[in-house]
């Protein structure tokens, strides 16, 4: 499994989002490659993100929403 989190320069979730995410992938028993990005705005809307964090699962993202760039 394939796990890239796209964080905002100013987004102050990147702690609690690594202990969620290594909670999820030891409950679920699994083996998974691990990113964490931290990215401007205007590489968030060129990649069509929808908010930061943005969580992606071998490439599909986990709350995909209609907006593009952090909101």
């Amino acid at each position: 499994m394939k796990i890239e989190c796209y964080i905002s320069l100013g987004c102050g979730s990147e702690e609690a989002l690594r202990e969620n995410v290594k909670k999820a992938v030891e409950l679920e028993g699994s083996a998974a490659e691990i990113i964490f990005r931290r990215i401007t705005d205007e590489e968030a809307s060129a990649l069509g993100l929808n908010g930061s964090p943005s969580v992606f699962i071998n490439g599909k993202d986990i709350e995909p929403q209609e907006l593009t760039g952090f909101s």
